[in-house]
């Protein structure tokens, strides 16, 4: 497993099929990856969340074309629900439908930014943690996740010390 940092160059510069990150229903505009990508798309998710088509509904998951403007084939929105109703569950099934669809699409490499990050609604060992409990086989070197560079060391130490406690048993 991979990270990159949350920026457009940084992102630029990888080859991936998906691109997938995560959107509240209730909040607008779109913040972290989501904003960062609606920016260069030229405000077409915006737009979709405003015609009702992307509305961030919980379940939800939209493909969107990333190309020509981003350098990933796809763009994966995966509703959240309400900001409020956000928990372990809600983390759980949006990572579970991610790993659907990358599957489904047959994607093989793939960049997430994990559901909730993006505002602070799950701090980044809450994210590790469900993250090793969901996905333990699909968090390897095709996955590039999105975070700073902080989330990065917090989230490595947290899976370095689960990795210890699985050898010790």
């Amino acid at each position: 497993m991979h990270y990159v940092a949350p920026d457009l160059r940084a992102l630029d510069g990888l080859e991936a099929d998906v691109i997938a990150c995560a959107i509240w229903e209730d909040r607008r505009p779109m913040m972290g990856l989501a904003g960062l990508l609606d920016w260069r798309l030229a405000g077409r998710l915006s737009r979709l969340a405003k015609a009702g088509f992307a509305s961030g509904a919980r379940g939800e998951t939209v493909l969107v074309p990333g190309r020509p403007r981003l350098p990933f084939e796809k763009v994966l929105l995966l509703g959240l629900g309400a900001r409020s109703a956000f928990g372990d569950g809600v983390f759980r099934e949006t990572l579970e439908r991610f790993l659907a669809c990358k599957k489904g699409l047959q994607a093989q490499r793939a960049i997430l930014e994990l559901p909730g990050r993006a505002d602070g609604a799950l701090d980044p060992e809450r994210a590790a943690e469900l993250a090793l409990d969901v996905a333990k086989d699909a968090l390897d070197e095709d996955l590039w996740l999105v975070e700073t560079e902080d989330g990065e060391k917090r989230t490595e130490a947290r899976l370095t010390e689960e990795r210890r406690r699985v050898r010790r048993v």
